[in-house]
């Protein structure tokens, strides 16, 4: 598949305001936006025309933006096209990064164009921007499926916190996106999916000879 070869300039982090969300697998988009944010020198201020809090900063030369939506996520397009609509950023310049059910807790996948598969936020972007041809960041929150609650409901699932275990594996996932951040932001969007693709190598057991 050809990538859009184009810098990333608005990373956007789907979540739902307020405390009580803030630690929630739903707002997995969040964190990786905070980290961002960090990389590029940005703090984040509330912008009423935007509907959300956005930080500015540079990476890799180029000026970026990021953006977490205050309008509790099924209404995340609003923002997201407000911001993108005033700075005529392209949706093809734009990243979305979201929880993803379909993935493991610890997986995490690049992908370019496509549906919104049910996700509520993705949903109202696609609607705003008239188009699904933006970059998406899935990162794998798991599936209450394949846990000991097999039966509980979605909804509920995507708003408790993860387990411990779940929380790690989520976090090491987020600091492997971050570390291509540099391809990203000059659109070097081949790279930053070839990296992000492929699995670390695992540590080589440590030689048991005696000294």
């Amino acid at each position: 598949m050809t990538f859009p070869k184009l810098p990333i300039k608005l990373v956007v982090g789907l979540g739902n305001p307020g405390p009580e969300y803030e630690r929630t697998r739903h707002n997995a988009g969040f964190w990786f936006a905070e980290d961002v944010a960090h990389e590029i020198g940005g703090s984040f201020a509330i912008e009423k025309k935007f509907f959300g809090q956005i930080a500015r900063g540079v990476g890799s030369m180029s000026e970026a933006r990021v953006l977490k939506p205050q309008t509790f996520m099924n209404l995340s397009g609003q923002s997201v096209a407000a911001v993108a609509n005033f700075y005529a950023i392209a949706p093809a310049e734009v990243l979305v990064a979201h929880d993803e059910l379909d993935l493991e807790a610890g997986d995490i996948k690049f992908k370019f164009g496509g549906g919104h598969a049910g996700h509520n936020g993705l949903r109202d972007i696609q609607a705003k921007l008239g188009t699904g041809d933006y970059w998406r960041l899935r990162i794998g929150i798991g599936h209450p499926r394949d846990s000991i609650n097999a039966q509980q409901p979605v909804a509920d699932w995507v708003l408790q916190r993860p387990r411990r275990d779940e929380q790690d594996a989520i976090e090491v996932a987020i600091e492997r996106a971050l570390a291509v951040w540099k391809f990203l932001a000059t659109g070097d969007t081949e790279s930053a999916v070839k990296n992000l693709h492929t699995k670390p190598k695992a540590d080589k057991p440590a030689d048991k000879t005696d000294v």
